[in-house]
């Protein structure tokens, strides 16, 4: 999270929390396998075409050959209708030659297009494994940037996420406002009821979030008990009203919790760190103002 010193004013640097490295060390071994995986898809694409290139070329030989056939059966015909014209034996002899190679040119047009037959098919099942890939090395960089427990961006992505958010926003004109949320009593929760009763408030809350914002509202964990929502075309006063309602509804579900919010719009020369570091002082603020123990 964005750092406090103890008079509670926002510092500069950068406290991770536990796991984080954890985390983005397994999203990273999660991205170079999803771009193993779209190397491989692109070299069966390339087997694939190369694969058909071949069987086309074997079918353009196999119509040669096919011809060819044709013409010495024709050839043949000729020498075979003068023998009734006194033709010698040895124009039957080379009539039968003739035939016997363009009964050899079918049979190797016919190899032809069974070996093209064959190259067409394998080339489809290259063309099948490479969509395999594609769709495992899109299930891979699903799961390295959103989290196991609450289907959140992980920081990293979410990071990348806020800035095309805020960029989007700033060509369309329009507001942004950013969230910093606290889930209330975590740790006392973990501490008390243990992990299992702390992972199931964050679902809830996670879930909450979720459906009280919209659907292409940008909700981001980042770290072990705050999460970072981005919200679009909203007023600073229509976010707290979708914050409001958020506990509203903790407050009456079975894992029963509370959020503290911090909220802060974008300005014309905001970078992302900038916007987070003002909503995570008004997080603060409200917490001074609520009389709630900092974390």
């Amino acid at each position: 999270m964005v750092s406090r010193d103890c008079s509670g004013q926002v510092g500069g640097g950068e406290s991770r929390p536990p796991g984080s490295h954890e985390r983005d060390r397994a999203g990273d071994e999660h991205d170079r396998a999803s771009d193993q995986r779209d190397q491989a898809a692109r070299q069966r694409d390339q087997a694939g075409d190369q694969r058909d290139q071949a069987a086309e070329h074997r079918d353009q030989a196999a119509e040669h050959r096919d011809q060819a056939a044709e013409q010495r059966d024709r050839d043949a015909e000729q020498s075979e209708s003068r023998v009734g014209a006194g033709t010698p034996a040895d124009a039957l002899s080379h009539s039968a030659l003739v035939r016997r190679d363009a009964a050899s040119d079918r049979g190797d047009a016919s190899q032809d297009r069974q070996v093209g037959s064959r190259d067409r098919i394998e080339a489809e099942l290259d063309r099948n494994n490479a969509l395999a890939d594609r769709g495992a090395s899109a299930r891979e960089r699903e799961s390295s940037s959103h989290d196991d427990l609450t289907g959140a961006y992980l920081r990293g992505a979410g990071l990348v996420e806020l800035e095309r958010d805020i960029a989007r926003a700033r060509r369309t004109e329009q507001s942004l406002v950013l969230a910093f949320v606290d889930v209330d009593g975590l740790k006392d929760v973990n501490d008390s009821r243990g992990h299992a009763a702390g992972d199931r408030m964050l679902l809830e809350v996670a879930k909450t979030l979720s459906a009280q914002l919209r659907s292409y509202d940008l909700i981001i964990r980042f770290g072990g008990d705050e999460f970072v929502c981005a919200m679009a075309r909203l007023t600073m006063a229509e976010a707290a009203k979708r914050f409001a309602l958020v506990n509203a509804v903790l407050a009456e579900a079975p894992e029963r919790g509370s959020i503290t919010i911090g909220l802060a719009e974008l300005q014309p020369d905001d970078s992302p760190e900038d916007l987070l570091a003002r909503a995570d002082a008004a997080l603060y603020r409200e917490r001074q103002h609520s009389n709630t123990p900092p974390r």
